[in-house]
Protein backbone atom coordinates (compact mmCIF):
# COMPACT_ATOMS: atom_id res chain seq x y z
CA UNK A 1 0.00 0.00 0.00
CA UNK A 2 1.18 3.14 -0.77
CA UNK A 3 1.82 6.07 1.55
CA UNK A 4 -0.98 8.75 1.83
CA UNK A 5 -2.74 11.45 4.06
CA UNK A 6 -5.11 8.50 5.52
CA UNK A 7 -2.07 6.77 7.41
CA UNK A 8 -0.59 9.81 8.63
CA UNK A 9 -3.78 11.65 9.84
CA UNK A 10 -4.91 8.33 11.61
CA UNK A 11 -2.36 6.32 13.00
CA UNK A 12 0.59 8.85 12.88
CA UNK A 13 3.05 6.95 10.88
CA UNK A 14 5.30 9.64 9.04
CA UNK A 15 6.28 8.64 5.47
CA UNK A 16 10.04 7.72 6.07
CA UNK A 17 8.88 5.16 8.48
CA UNK A 18 6.25 3.56 5.96
CA UNK A 19 8.40 3.92 2.94
CA UNK A 20 11.00 2.31 5.62
CA UNK A 21 8.85 -0.54 5.82
CA UNK A 22 7.91 -1.39 2.36
CA UNK A 23 11.42 -1.98 1.65
CA UNK A 24 11.90 -4.06 4.19
CA UNK A 25 8.70 -5.57 3.07
CA UNK A 26 10.08 -6.21 -0.31
CA UNK A 27 13.24 -7.57 1.18
CA UNK A 28 11.62 -10.53 2.51
CA UNK A 29 9.35 -11.31 -0.07
CA UNK A 30 10.99 -14.54 -0.83
CA UNK A 31 10.49 -16.35 2.88
CA UNK A 32 6.72 -15.75 2.59
CA UNK A 33 6.46 -18.25 0.02
CA UNK A 34 8.05 -20.77 2.30
CA UNK A 35 5.37 -19.43 4.80
CA UNK A 36 2.79 -19.73 2.53
CA UNK A 37 3.96 -23.31 1.99
CA UNK A 38 3.93 -24.31 5.47
CA UNK A 39 0.26 -22.91 5.52
CA UNK A 40 -0.77 -24.51 3.11
CA UNK A 41 0.20 -27.93 4.01
CA UNK A 42 -0.98 -27.36 7.69
CA UNK A 43 -4.21 -26.18 6.34
CA UNK A 44 -4.79 -29.36 4.51
CA UNK A 45 -3.89 -31.34 7.21
CA UNK A 46 -6.50 -29.98 9.69
CA UNK A 47 -9.22 -30.32 7.33
CA UNK A 48 -8.29 -33.68 6.90
CA UNK A 49 -8.74 -34.43 10.48
CA UNK A 50 -12.23 -32.67 10.54
CA UNK A 51 -13.39 -34.75 7.22
CA UNK A 52 -11.99 -37.79 8.85
CA UNK A 53 -14.35 -37.25 12.00
CA UNK A 54 -17.14 -36.38 9.63
CA UNK A 55 -17.94 -33.14 11.95
CA UNK A 56 -21.12 -32.17 11.36
CA UNK A 57 -23.17 -29.19 12.73
CA UNK A 58 -24.91 -31.55 15.51
CA UNK A 59 -21.48 -31.34 17.37
CA UNK A 60 -21.48 -27.58 17.85
CA UNK A 61 -24.58 -28.48 20.70
CA UNK A 62 -23.62 -26.82 24.17
CA UNK A 63 -24.03 -29.04 27.32
CA UNK A 64 -24.24 -27.78 30.79
CA UNK A 65 -23.73 -29.26 34.15
CA UNK A 66 -21.97 -32.48 34.39
CA UNK A 67 -21.60 -33.11 30.05
CA UNK A 68 -22.20 -36.14 30.13
CA UNK A 69 -22.68 -37.08 25.90
CA UNK A 70 -21.11 -34.52 24.40
CA UNK A 71 -20.42 -35.29 20.96
CA UNK A 72 -19.09 -32.57 20.11
CA UNK A 73 -16.44 -32.35 23.02
CA UNK A 74 -15.46 -35.84 22.22
CA UNK A 75 -15.00 -35.07 18.29
CA UNK A 76 -13.19 -32.42 19.01
CA UNK A 77 -10.50 -34.28 20.72
CA UNK A 78 -10.51 -36.89 18.24
CA UNK A 79 -9.31 -33.95 15.87
CA UNK A 80 -6.79 -32.95 17.73
CA UNK A 81 -5.19 -36.25 18.48
CA UNK A 82 -5.51 -36.83 14.53
CA UNK A 83 -4.05 -33.53 13.92
CA UNK A 84 -0.92 -33.80 16.19
CA UNK A 85 -0.95 -37.78 14.97
CA UNK A 86 -1.56 -38.45 18.68
CA UNK A 87 -3.61 -41.83 20.24
CA UNK A 88 -5.64 -39.08 22.65
CA UNK A 89 -6.80 -35.47 23.15
CA UNK A 90 -7.95 -33.74 25.88
CA UNK A 91 -9.19 -30.75 24.71
CA UNK A 92 -11.07 -28.48 27.16
CA UNK A 93 -12.29 -25.25 28.20
CA UNK A 94 -11.39 -26.43 32.18
CA UNK A 95 -7.72 -25.83 30.92
CA UNK A 96 -7.78 -21.99 31.72
CA UNK A 97 -4.01 -21.75 30.06
CA UNK A 98 -0.69 -23.18 28.65
CA UNK A 99 0.59 -23.06 32.57
CA UNK A 100 -2.73 -25.04 33.91
CA UNK A 101 -2.29 -27.58 31.43
CA UNK A 102 1.23 -28.14 32.06
CA UNK A 103 0.04 -28.55 35.68
CA UNK A 104 -2.34 -31.26 34.93
CA UNK A 105 -0.05 -33.04 32.88
CA UNK A 106 2.53 -33.01 35.42
CA UNK A 107 0.15 -33.91 38.31
CA UNK A 108 -1.82 -36.50 36.34
CA UNK A 109 1.73 -38.28 35.54
CA UNK A 110 3.99 -37.69 38.76
CA UNK A 111 4.04 -39.63 41.86
CA UNK A 112 5.70 -38.98 44.98
CA UNK A 113 9.18 -39.60 44.73
CA UNK A 114 9.32 -38.94 41.24
CA UNK A 115 11.88 -36.88 39.20
CA UNK A 116 11.23 -34.43 36.69
CA UNK A 117 14.25 -33.30 34.38
CA UNK A 118 14.69 -30.42 32.15
CA UNK A 119 17.45 -30.82 28.97
CA UNK A 120 16.63 -27.57 27.98
CA UNK A 121 17.70 -25.30 30.96
CA UNK A 122 15.14 -23.00 33.23
CA UNK A 123 11.14 -23.41 32.28
CA UNK A 124 9.25 -20.59 31.87
CA UNK A 125 8.61 -18.50 35.22
CA UNK A 126 5.17 -19.40 35.66
CA UNK A 127 6.27 -23.01 35.21
CA UNK A 128 8.90 -22.54 37.96
CA UNK A 129 6.03 -21.73 40.94
CA UNK A 130 4.06 -25.25 39.83
CA UNK A 131 6.92 -27.50 40.05
CA UNK A 132 8.32 -25.63 42.95
CA UNK A 133 11.87 -23.86 41.52
CA UNK A 134 10.46 -21.08 43.28
CA UNK A 135 8.61 -21.86 46.30
CA UNK A 136 4.54 -21.76 45.47
CA UNK A 137 1.86 -23.02 47.22
CA UNK A 138 0.74 -26.21 46.28
CA UNK A 139 3.65 -26.95 44.18
CA UNK A 140 5.02 -30.73 43.18
CA UNK A 141 7.87 -30.50 45.53
CA UNK A 142 4.97 -30.27 48.44
CA UNK A 143 4.40 -33.84 47.47
CA UNK A 144 7.62 -34.89 46.96
CA UNK A 145 8.36 -34.46 43.36
CA UNK A 146 11.54 -33.69 42.54
CA UNK A 147 13.30 -31.67 39.79
CA UNK A 148 16.79 -31.42 37.97
CA UNK A 149 17.92 -29.47 35.02
CA UNK A 150 20.54 -29.55 32.75
CA UNK A 151 21.72 -26.20 31.04
CA UNK A 152 22.26 -25.87 27.12
CA UNK A 153 25.44 -25.55 25.98
CA UNK A 154 26.89 -21.73 25.06
CA UNK A 155 26.18 -22.27 21.41
CA UNK A 156 22.50 -23.28 22.44
CA UNK A 157 23.45 -27.46 21.75
CA UNK A 158 22.12 -30.47 24.25
CA UNK A 159 24.43 -30.86 26.98
CA UNK A 160 24.34 -34.67 26.29
CA UNK A 161 26.79 -36.07 28.67
CA UNK A 162 25.62 -34.12 31.68
CA UNK A 163 21.88 -35.30 30.17
CA UNK A 164 23.26 -38.81 30.77
CA UNK A 165 24.50 -37.98 33.93
CA UNK A 166 21.01 -36.32 35.15
CA UNK A 167 18.91 -39.32 34.43
CA UNK A 168 18.57 -41.50 37.62
CA UNK A 169 16.24 -44.51 38.54
CA UNK A 170 13.62 -41.66 40.04
CA UNK A 171 13.18 -39.91 36.49
CA UNK A 172 9.89 -39.89 35.74
CA UNK A 173 9.59 -37.57 33.70
CA UNK A 174 11.55 -35.29 30.96
CA UNK A 175 9.97 -31.44 30.04
CA UNK A 176 10.96 -30.08 26.48
CA UNK A 177 10.30 -26.41 26.46
CA UNK A 178 9.68 -25.97 22.71
CA UNK A 179 9.87 -22.02 22.98
CA UNK A 180 12.27 -19.64 24.28
CA UNK A 181 10.13 -17.87 26.91
CA UNK A 182 12.11 -14.78 28.43
CA UNK A 183 15.45 -16.85 27.79
CA UNK A 184 17.94 -15.04 24.95
CA UNK A 185 18.19 -18.75 23.06
CA UNK A 186 17.09 -20.04 19.94
CA UNK A 187 13.60 -22.15 19.89
CA UNK A 188 13.77 -25.40 19.62
CA UNK A 189 12.71 -26.53 15.62
CA UNK A 190 10.70 -30.58 15.88
CA UNK A 191 13.35 -31.97 14.51
CA UNK A 192 15.86 -30.80 17.00
CA UNK A 193 13.65 -31.85 20.07
CA UNK A 194 13.37 -35.55 18.17
CA UNK A 195 17.22 -36.03 18.11
CA UNK A 196 16.82 -35.31 22.21
CA UNK A 197 13.42 -37.25 22.21
CA UNK A 198 15.93 -40.25 20.49
CA UNK A 199 18.62 -39.76 22.92
CA UNK A 200 16.46 -40.07 26.08
CA UNK A 201 14.62 -43.24 24.93
CA UNK A 202 17.83 -44.83 24.12
CA UNK A 203 18.98 -44.24 27.79
CA UNK A 204 15.38 -45.51 29.08
CA UNK A 205 12.44 -46.06 26.79
CA UNK A 206 9.84 -45.45 29.94
CA UNK A 207 10.79 -41.93 30.52
CA UNK A 208 7.81 -40.08 29.67
CA UNK A 209 8.61 -36.86 27.15
CA UNK A 210 6.85 -34.01 27.12
CA UNK A 211 6.56 -30.93 24.66
CA UNK A 212 5.40 -27.73 26.27
CA UNK A 213 4.42 -27.15 22.51
CA UNK A 214 3.30 -23.22 23.19
CA UNK A 215 3.72 -20.87 20.24
CA UNK A 216 5.20 -23.53 17.96
CA UNK A 217 1.55 -25.24 16.77
CA UNK A 218 1.83 -25.01 12.72
CA UNK A 219 5.22 -22.77 12.59
CA UNK A 220 6.47 -25.85 10.83
CA UNK A 221 5.11 -29.23 8.80
CA UNK A 222 5.36 -31.44 11.77
CA UNK A 223 5.15 -31.56 15.46
CA UNK A 224 6.67 -32.80 18.67
CA UNK A 225 4.41 -36.06 18.75
CA UNK A 226 5.92 -36.92 14.94
CA UNK A 227 9.19 -37.42 16.40
CA UNK A 228 8.74 -39.87 19.61
CA UNK A 229 7.16 -36.95 21.78
CA UNK A 230 4.55 -39.17 24.88
CA UNK A 231 2.91 -35.43 25.59
CA UNK A 232 2.64 -32.25 24.19
CA UNK A 233 0.68 -29.37 25.83
CA UNK A 234 -0.40 -26.23 24.44
CA UNK A 235 -2.99 -23.27 25.33
CA UNK A 236 -5.91 -22.28 22.84
CA UNK A 237 -5.57 -18.55 23.17
CA UNK A 238 -2.24 -19.02 21.58
CA UNK A 239 -1.96 -20.74 17.91
CA UNK A 240 -4.50 -23.71 18.09
CA UNK A 241 -7.05 -21.43 18.78
CA UNK A 242 -6.70 -19.38 15.52
CA UNK A 243 -7.74 -16.42 18.03
CA UNK A 244 -11.84 -17.61 18.10
CA UNK A 245 -11.17 -19.56 21.26
CA UNK A 246 -12.01 -17.64 23.98
CA UNK A 247 -10.82 -20.56 27.09
CA UNK A 248 -9.21 -23.60 27.10
CA UNK A 249 -5.95 -25.91 26.78
CA UNK A 250 -5.11 -29.16 24.87
CA UNK A 251 -3.15 -32.22 25.94
CA UNK A 252 -2.08 -34.60 23.30
CA UNK A 253 -0.26 -38.42 23.37
CA UNK A 254 -0.59 -41.25 24.40
CA UNK A 255 -3.34 -42.58 25.72
CA UNK A 256 -2.41 -43.64 28.64
CA UNK A 257 -0.81 -40.51 29.91
CA UNK A 258 -3.85 -38.33 28.77
CA UNK A 259 -6.13 -40.08 30.61
CA UNK A 260 -3.90 -39.55 33.40
CA UNK A 261 -4.26 -36.30 32.98
CA UNK A 262 -7.97 -36.12 32.82
CA UNK A 263 -8.63 -37.74 36.04
CA UNK A 264 -6.51 -34.86 37.87
CA UNK A 265 -8.20 -32.40 35.83
CA UNK A 266 -12.11 -34.00 36.60
CA UNK A 267 -11.51 -36.69 39.07
CA UNK A 268 -10.28 -40.46 39.35
CA UNK A 269 -12.90 -42.37 38.03
CA UNK A 270 -14.61 -39.52 35.90
CA UNK A 271 -11.47 -38.73 33.83
CA UNK A 272 -12.40 -37.19 30.09
CA UNK A 273 -16.52 -38.36 30.75
CA UNK A 274 -17.59 -35.06 32.30
CA UNK A 275 -16.93 -31.61 31.72
CA UNK A 276 -19.57 -29.47 30.06
CA UNK A 277 -18.50 -27.27 26.76
CA UNK A 278 -21.23 -24.47 27.49
CA UNK A 279 -21.70 -23.67 23.86
CA UNK A 280 -18.07 -22.68 22.88
CA UNK A 281 -17.45 -25.96 20.93
CA UNK A 282 -18.15 -23.58 17.53
CA UNK A 283 -15.28 -21.24 17.98
CA UNK A 284 -12.90 -23.68 19.10
CA UNK A 285 -13.38 -26.05 15.78
CA UNK A 286 -13.32 -23.11 13.25
CA UNK A 287 -10.61 -21.44 15.42
CA UNK A 288 -8.51 -24.57 14.68
CA UNK A 289 -9.61 -24.68 11.27
CA UNK A 290 -8.43 -20.82 10.96
CA UNK A 291 -5.27 -21.36 13.11
CA UNK A 292 -2.88 -22.50 9.92
CA UNK A 293 -3.98 -18.88 8.58
CA UNK A 294 -3.57 -17.38 11.26
CA UNK A 295 -0.27 -18.90 12.37
CA UNK A 296 1.04 -18.35 9.13
CA UNK A 297 0.09 -14.71 9.34
CA UNK A 298 1.80 -14.44 12.38
CA UNK A 299 5.11 -15.99 11.44
CA UNK A 300 5.48 -13.69 8.76
CA UNK A 301 4.91 -10.44 11.24
CA UNK A 302 8.00 -12.04 12.82
CA UNK A 303 10.28 -12.39 9.94
CA UNK A 304 9.26 -8.57 8.92
CA UNK A 305 9.88 -7.50 12.62
CA UNK A 306 13.03 -9.21 12.47
CA UNK A 307 14.24 -7.30 9.41
CA UNK A 308 13.17 -4.14 10.47
CA UNK A 309 15.23 -4.03 13.46
CA UNK A 310 18.67 -5.59 12.05
CA UNK A 311 18.28 -2.61 9.53
CA UNK A 312 18.49 -0.25 12.75
CA UNK A 313 21.61 -2.53 14.44
CA UNK A 314 19.43 -4.08 16.99
CA UNK A 315 20.35 -7.52 17.98
CA UNK A 316 17.34 -10.30 16.99
CA UNK A 317 16.86 -13.68 17.79
CA UNK A 318 16.15 -15.26 15.41
CA UNK A 319 17.47 -13.14 12.13
CA UNK A 320 15.23 -12.60 9.36
CA UNK A 321 16.39 -15.46 7.55
CA UNK A 322 16.43 -18.26 9.94
CA UNK A 323 14.37 -21.25 10.07
CA UNK A 324 11.48 -21.04 12.37
CA UNK A 325 10.42 -22.76 15.41
CA UNK A 326 7.93 -20.66 17.03
CA UNK A 327 5.75 -16.85 16.41
CA UNK A 328 8.41 -15.20 19.20
CA UNK A 329 10.59 -12.68 18.06
CA UNK A 330 12.91 -11.27 20.24
CA UNK A 331 15.02 -7.97 19.86
CA UNK A 332 17.58 -6.51 22.06
CA UNK A 333 16.24 -3.20 22.66
CA UNK A 334 19.57 -1.41 24.25
CA UNK A 335 17.74 0.81 27.10
CA UNK A 336 14.17 0.72 29.26
CA UNK A 337 13.13 3.45 28.07
CA UNK A 338 13.22 1.79 24.07
CA UNK A 339 11.12 -1.24 25.52
CA UNK A 340 8.46 1.04 26.87
CA UNK A 341 7.96 3.34 23.73
CA UNK A 342 7.86 0.10 21.58
CA UNK A 343 5.38 -2.08 23.84
CA UNK A 344 3.63 1.44 23.97
CA UNK A 345 3.49 1.64 20.03
CA UNK A 346 2.18 -2.15 19.52
CA UNK A 347 -0.77 -1.31 21.98
CA UNK A 348 -1.22 1.88 20.03
CA UNK A 349 -1.79 -0.41 17.36
CA UNK A 350 -4.69 -3.03 18.52
CA UNK A 351 -7.90 -3.03 17.79
CA UNK A 352 -8.65 -3.36 21.48
CA UNK A 353 -7.75 -0.93 24.52
CA UNK A 354 -5.78 0.73 21.82
CA UNK A 355 -6.05 4.43 23.72
CA UNK A 356 -4.16 2.41 27.22
CA UNK A 357 -0.61 3.37 27.90
CA UNK A 358 0.84 -0.18 29.02
CA UNK A 359 3.59 0.97 31.55
CA UNK A 360 5.89 -1.65 33.69
CA UNK A 361 4.82 -2.84 36.90
CA UNK A 362 5.42 -6.06 39.58
CA UNK A 363 3.61 -8.70 38.26
CA UNK A 364 3.05 -11.79 40.40
CA UNK A 365 5.32 -14.36 39.51
CA UNK A 366 8.19 -12.25 37.81
CA UNK A 367 11.53 -11.20 39.10
CA UNK A 368 11.40 -7.72 38.08
CA UNK A 369 9.08 -5.13 36.52
CA UNK A 370 7.27 -6.69 33.15
CA UNK A 371 5.28 -4.24 31.04
CA UNK A 372 3.09 -6.02 28.73
CA UNK A 373 1.18 -4.80 25.30
CA UNK A 374 -1.85 -6.51 24.31
CA UNK A 375 -5.11 -4.85 23.16
CA UNK A 376 -6.58 -8.65 22.60
CA UNK A 377 -10.58 -9.41 21.42
CA UNK A 378 -9.12 -12.09 24.53
CA UNK A 379 -7.50 -11.57 27.74
CA UNK A 380 -4.30 -12.40 27.73
CA UNK A 381 -4.55 -14.00 23.91
CA UNK A 382 -1.10 -14.49 22.71
CA UNK A 383 -1.76 -15.39 19.38
CA UNK A 384 -3.15 -12.01 18.77
CA UNK A 385 -0.77 -8.64 18.66
CA UNK A 386 1.48 -8.08 21.53
CA UNK A 387 4.81 -7.64 23.40
CA UNK A 388 6.00 -8.01 26.48
CA UNK A 389 9.52 -7.67 28.14
CA UNK A 390 10.93 -7.90 31.62
CA UNK A 391 12.25 -4.37 32.12
CA UNK A 392 16.16 -5.44 33.13
CA UNK A 393 19.05 -5.51 31.16
CA UNK A 394 20.25 -6.24 28.09
CA UNK A 395 16.31 -5.06 27.24
CA UNK A 396 15.33 -7.99 25.53
CA UNK A 397 11.51 -7.81 23.95
CA UNK A 398 9.27 -10.54 23.00
CA UNK A 399 6.77 -9.73 20.40
CA UNK A 400 4.22 -12.54 18.99
CA UNK A 401 1.26 -12.62 17.20
CA UNK A 402 -0.88 -11.06 15.03
CA UNK A 403 -4.52 -12.23 13.80
CA UNK A 404 -3.30 -11.53 10.26
CA UNK A 405 -0.07 -10.65 8.66
CA UNK A 406 -1.13 -7.10 7.54
CA UNK A 407 -2.49 -6.36 11.29
CA UNK A 408 0.86 -7.15 12.30
CA UNK A 409 2.70 -5.09 10.09
CA UNK A 410 0.77 -2.36 11.25
CA UNK A 411 1.48 -2.82 14.64
CA UNK A 412 4.86 -3.14 14.09
CA UNK A 413 5.41 0.14 12.41
CA UNK A 414 3.21 2.05 14.52
CA UNK A 415 5.28 0.83 17.60
CA UNK A 416 8.74 1.67 15.22
CA UNK A 417 7.00 4.97 14.66
CA UNK A 418 6.91 5.55 18.66
CA UNK A 419 10.38 4.99 18.98
CA UNK A 420 10.57 7.71 16.80
CA UNK A 421 8.52 10.35 17.79
CA UNK A 422 10.05 10.02 21.32
CA UNK A 423 13.77 11.03 19.68
CA UNK A 424 15.10 7.48 20.48
CA UNK A 425 15.50 6.15 16.69
CA UNK A 426 16.15 8.37 13.59
CA UNK A 427 15.05 6.29 10.13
Amino acid sequence: MEFDSFIKDNFGISAEVWEYAIKIEREIEHNFKEIDRITEYNQFKVLAAMQKNKLSDTHFAATTGYGYNDLGRDILEQVYADVFHAEAGLVRPQLISGTHALTVALAGNLRPGDEILSPVGIPYDTLQGVIGIRKERGSLSEFGITYKQVDLLPDGGFDFDNIRKAINKNTKLVTIQRSKGYEWRDSLSVEKIGTLISFIKSINKNIICMVDNCYGEFVETIEPTDVGADLIVGSLIKNPGGGLAPIGGYIVGKEEFVENAAVRLTSPGLGKEVGATLGITPALFQGLFNAPQVVGGSVKGAVFLSRLFEGLGFKVLPSSMEKRADIVQSIQLKTAENVIAFCQGIQKGAPVDSYVKPEPWDMPGYDCPVIMAAGAFVQGSSIELSADAPVKPPYNVFFQGGLSWHHAKIGIVIGLQTMVDKGLLKI
